[in-house]
């Protein structure tokens, strides 16, 4: 694995994002939800309390469908207009493409949550919050966000249709996302072994990002992430080389 390709994929990807709309679009929608869920939902204002719980715990709900629409177009376009075959004709390999795409989406997904520190102004001016739960949650919510995208670039290299690739993204991550809820938890408990059930609810995005929004940002936690991130960018890897050679 050499840097210099990555780093060049990184960026030529990077740039292309803010030469069409899909840029401004998609920052424009995620600063826009974010505040009417912190504010308006999560009754920022009216719970009195100096935190950003009620700004952090709408996330998973806005990666799911927002992150996707990111990641779709990843692959899926480049298999659609036939551009598939000649980036694979550079003299870069298949891992050195894969991880250049994501690391590139993922610096713009940390782009769009820069977007929304005036909330953590916001919050120390109205009072004395833990900027350090604080930050652990913006943790949290970036490694969150690289998860689901890094499932969303691996089902954008299986399929050509954009869309096609948005809904299996967004079903795949909300079944794994309701994997740490109690009706899930109780209905599989009655099917299963004790063990089994424990190691499939350890899989929950959903438990893990909670983990971390409490001000814990735990060796656990980070692994889970981490081994995810690096395990759907494997399987990303080998079905580009499948279609490749298909």
């Amino acid at each position: 694995m050499r840097i210099a390709p990555v780093a060049l994929i990184a960026k030529r990807e990077l740039i292309s994002y803010f030469t069409t709309p899909i840029a401004y679009v998609f920052l424009t929608i995620f600063l826009a939800l974010n505040g009417v869920f912190g504010f308006y939902l999560g009754n920022f204002i009216a719970r009195d309390q100096a935190d950003l719980d009620a700004f952090f715990q709408f996330h998973p709900w806005l990666y799911l469908v927002l992150i996707p629409a990111l990641s779709m177009r990843l692959w899926a376009e480049e298999r659609r207009s036939g551009s598939l075959e000649l980036l694979l004709t550079l003299p870069v390999s298949t891992a050195e493409c894969v991880l250049g795409k994501f690391l590139a989406a993922w610096s713009f997904t940390l782009l769009a949550l820069a977007g929304t520190l005036p909330m953590w102004v916001t919050v120390n001016y109205l009072g004395q919050p833990d900027n350090g739960a604080i930050a652990a949650a913006y943790v949290g919510s970036f490694l969150l966000a690289g998860a689901i995208l890094a499932v969303g670039c691996c089902l954008s290299a299986v399929t050509k249709n954009q869309v096609v690739a948005f809904i299996a993204t967004a079903v795949v991550c909300l079944a794994v996302m309701l994997l740490g809820f109690h009706v899930v938890i109780d209905t599989i408990e009655g099917m299963l072994p004790s063990m089994l059930v424990d190691v499939i609810t350890t899989q929950s995005f959903f438990m893990h990002f909670n983990s971390i929004r409490r001000g814990v940002v735990s060796g656990p936690d980070l692994l889970f992430f981490l081994t995810t991130i690096v395990f759907w960018l494997y399987a990303n890897v080998v079905v580009i080389e499948y279609k490749k050679s298909d």
